[in-house]
């Protein structure tokens, strides 16, 4: 319906046409200018250049008579020229360069300053050489009327200053220094001369900068314009380190404290930051005297007139408190502690006594300003629990530490995620007290947070766990619990965001958790989701990450059964996968088994697997396949895996014979090329591979060990489990033998003790069934199981006297009787015939006790 509606409104008469004929005239008028703007021929003409030019003559033409763009990739060109021909280049286009940088642009200027750093960086020429061509330029250009092309010659004049010969710094760069730092000089003059002098200061003698510069720093210190004064206040460091300790004292001291009382804020910032960084050329009489008095007034003054140096001062707090620390009272130590602590909730809470009001109509500079400065209080928090000493961290700095780590501004939760480390290492024994905090950061919001956090996430856990033990082994697995959900969320947030390298990133570091929590919980948390990402993630690198990590859970799991099942699932899903994408990945998993496994272990679950692939479909995984049989035949060792090799020359030859995809032929044909090369480790060690025998004997070492482990537990467990069973025996018949006794004393009939003796018979018959059940399933331990027996029963035996010892030994001897009736029979008794065995003993055991307790009652 539409289209005819659209149709029928469509007038094509001959007045339309016209007028879509003018709309379309109209729109030819508006591309005219278009088309004019190209280049005309006579354009083109100028810009072409005769071909059989040689480089350097081409140079000379574009600087001659080219345009300003011509002139400007000659200059951009100038280091090529200089490493291709010094000589000419000195000769004929230097000169010419020069000359065009009188009038040059500014693109040509910053282009000539970058070009001429270049070749002093790669040397091309000889500095005598350099400094003869190319430093007059510099000089010349140093003073350009625009401030963006006079700082990129300063930057190119103050690299050539450390490079350049004392004599030649006297002569060319200091005599007319003296000069351009006069009063009468520009603005911009001064400026560069201020730079140039610090430069110098590390460059010349002690008694040239004595009698030379100092004078001009001290004029420069007490110029008319704030910018010259803060300038030259911020070189004071570099001199300072130049003249030595005491010319600091007497010259370089006053002039900062005159300086930190100037008038213009930014002077008073950069005399601060240069007092804190001048801290270690100090003594104590010139801190204690001079330098705390004046940290004193800008921390008072930061709060109340002077909100400027607040930002600088909160940056460099942990720095001044650390370098005063040796001259603090105890009352300027606590009052220090607690500016940190006002300046790390600065903008959270009303301060000052502003109201709500005035909170209202902060600007949002100044609420940058105070992120700015929590920020820096983050950043300087490891300095703050030196200054305050770690064991008092708890009652002194963890408050601050909880409210940085939840601060609501990312930047600061960032910069503690960063220095989590620095702190957790300084806290030692005490970084328990923080893993409340690490959950915390693990669970953030953003993602910026969790990066920063994961970058040194295995040596943070490692603290955790094994520091931690030095207060008991209680908080260490209560810290556990918390710690794997938080490691399962991180993970979950990261996969299901768009930033995929932080989700790599944190997949490598997680192969530390081997390290620091146990097998199971591995098992059970995370190698499941690591075989779930490589096969639903759609980024290689994730999955190639996962695939890493998996393997090194394989390689530290310490339960064969779950070793088997992880096995059987990366053949099944990824091997003989449906998609041709996972088969490509059990490919890189197989390079990674082969990373970290012996070969033993390779050939036993994943040779045969891999060489399957020889017959896949795909192309590509055939290619990805043939790349990988070299390392696949490193794996196998003569003559033990002689049959696999047979395997592998086997589907070689079929690879020749049957391959149709050219590219994968021709890279078989180039891989049986490598593989006959190949030299096939034998079984005994030899000195072409004996550091990879040594390394891959320690690996199935290691293996073998796990395996040991596991068996030891389980008879641990087995032991434990037959020893709880005659705990339970002798505890039963210590009851039914008091039981008896006190029927003897109180002349009860024998009819109350037989009834409550069948009782216990029942409890202690189902008990040793247990046992002797758990021996058939496993005889090969009953010799180990016989001696804990034994030794019970004896050291029970030696404790009981009287009537009480002839019944222990008769029960000694029936369960003596039944471990070796199950050491001499088969293994694996049908439930029929140990029930019969069963009863015919206790059948006679019943009999002898109510004989001895009828002989007793007579």
């Amino acid at each position: 319906m539409h289209p005819l509606t659209f149709f029928s409104k469509m007038d094509f008469s001959q007045n339309n046409l016209f007028g879509y004929i003018e709309d379309l005239q109209e729109l030819t008028i508006i591309e005219r200018p278009v088309r004019r703007s190209l280049k005309t021929p006579e354009e083109i003409e100028r810009l072409t250049v005769d071909e059989e030019l040689s480089d350097i003559e081409r140079a000379v033409y574009l600087l001659s008579s080219g345009q300003d763009i011509q002139g400007t990739s000659v200059v951009a060109n100038l280091p090529v020229l200089m490493r291709q021909n010094p000589a000419e280049t000195l000769r004929r286009v230097l000169p010419k360069i020069r000359e065009v940088l009188h009038v040059a642009g500014v693109e040509m200027q910053l282009t000539a300053a970058v070009s001429f750093l270049t070749v002093l960086q790669e040397e091309s020429v000889s500095i005598h050489t350099y400094s003869h061509s190319f430093l007059h330029i510099i000089l010349q250009n140093l003073e350009h009327r625009d401030a963006g092309v006079s700082n990129a010659w300063l930057e190119t004049l103050l690299a050539v200053i450390e490079a350049l010969p004392k004599e030649t710094l006297r002569h060319e760069i200091l005599n007319p220094l003296v000069s351009k730092a006069q009063l009468s000089q520009t603005l911009q003059s001064r400026l560069v001369s201020c730079k140039i002098m610090g430069k110098l200061a590390n460059k010349l003698e002690t008694h040239i900068i004595k009698r030379e510069i100092l004078p001009l720093v001290k004029s420069l210190c007490q110029d008319v314009e704030y910018e010259v004064r803060t300038c030259m206040c911020r070189q004071l460091e570099h001199i300072a380190q130049g003249i030595g300790t005491e010319l600091t004292k007497t010259v370089v001291l006053p002039e900062l404290v005159e300086l930190a009382r100037d008038e213009g804020s930014s002077v008073r910032l950069a005399a601060f930051e240069t007092l804190v960084n001048l801290l270690d050329m100090f003594d104590a009489d010139d801190r204690s005297q001079t330098v705390l008095p004046l940290v004193k007034s800008f921390c008072e003054k930061s709060f109340k007139a002077d909100e400027s140096i607040l930002v600088s001062l909160s940056f460099h707090l942990g720095k001044l408190c650390n370098g005063l620390y040796g001259i603090f009272t105890p009352e300027q130590h606590l009052r220090f502690l607690e500016f940190y602590k006002k300046l790390s909730t600065l903008g959270l809470q009303q301060e000052n006594g502003h109201n709500d009001n005035q909170l209202q109509l902060q600007t949002l500079e100044q609420e940058k300003k105070y992120i700015s400065v929590r920020k820096n209080c983050a950043y300087n928090f490891p300095a703050m629990i030196v200054f305050v000493d770690p064991k008092n961290f708890h009652l002194e700095l963890y408050s601050i530490f909880f409210c940085l780590c939840h601060d609501p501004e990312v930047p600061v939760r960032y910069t503690m995620a960063i220095s989590f480390y620095e702190v957790a290492k300084l806290l030692n024994s005490g970084v328990y007290t923080i893993h409340k905090e690490l959950v915390t950061l693990l669970q953030d919001e953003s993602l910026e947070v969790l990066d920063a956090l994961v970058g040194h996430l295995p040596e943070i856990l490692e603290l955790m766990t094994n520091r931690g033990e030095n207060n008991g082994s209680e908080s260490k697995f209560l810290s556990i619990p918390d710690l794997i959900p938080a490691l399962t969320t991180a993970e979950q947030r990261a996969a299901t965001s768009l930033k995929w390298r932080t989700h790599e990133k944190l997949l490598q570091k997680y192969a530390c958790l081997p390290h620091i929590i146990s097998s199971d919980q591995i098992y059970y948390r995370f190698l499941h989701r690591m075989l779930t990402i490589i096969l639903t993630n759609n980024v290689l690198p994730v999955q190639k990450a996962a695939a890493r990590t998996l393997c090194v859970y394989l390689r530290y799991n310490r339960k064969q059964e779950q070793r088997h099942e992880v096995i059987q699932k990366l053949i099944e899903q990824l091997g003989q996968g449906k998609s041709y994408w996972n088969r490509l990945r059990f490919l890189d998993t197989c390079e990674f088994i082969m990373e970290l496994f012996s070969k033993s272990f390779f050939c036993k679950y994943f040779f045969l697997p891999v060489l399957e692939l020889t017959h896949d479909p795909v192309a590509n995984v055939r290619m990805k396949l043939c790349y990988l049989l070299p390392k696949v035949k490193s794996t196998l060792k003569i003559p033990t895996d002689k049959h696999l090799l047979q395997q592998l020359e086997l589907c070689i030859r079929k690879l020749l014979c049957q391959e149709k995809d050219k590219d994968v032929l021709t890279i078989v044909k180039r891989t049986v090329l490598e593989l006959d090369r190949m030299e096939i480790s034998v079984d005994a060690f030899q000195k072409i591979f004996y550091e990879n025998d040594l390394l891959d004997q320690e690996k199935e070492r290691q293996e073998h060990l796990l395996l040991e482990m596991e068996q030891l537990e389980k008879e641990k467990q087995q032991n434990e489990g037959r020893s709880t069973n005659v705990n339970d025996k002798i505890f039963e018949k210590k009851r039914r033998d008091s039981k008896t006794s006190s029927v003897l004393a109180k002349s009860i009939t024998l009819s109350v003790p037989g009834s409550s003796s069948g009782k216990e018979d029942k409890k202690s018959k189902l008990v040793r069934s247990q046992s002797f059940s758990t021996q058939a399933l496993h005889p090969k331990y009953s010799n180990i199981d016989k001696c804990p027996n034994k030794s019970s029963a004896a050291g029970y035996t030696s404790s009981v006297s009287g009537m009480g010892k002839s019944c222990m030994l008769s029960f000694s001897d029936d369960s003596f009787r039944t471990h070796s009736t199950s050491n001499s029979g088969n293994a694996a008794f049908p439930s029929s015939s140990s029930r019969n065995l069963f009863n015919s003993a206790d059948q006679k055991n019943n009999g002898n006790k109510e004989s001895q307790s009828r002989r007793m009652s007579m």
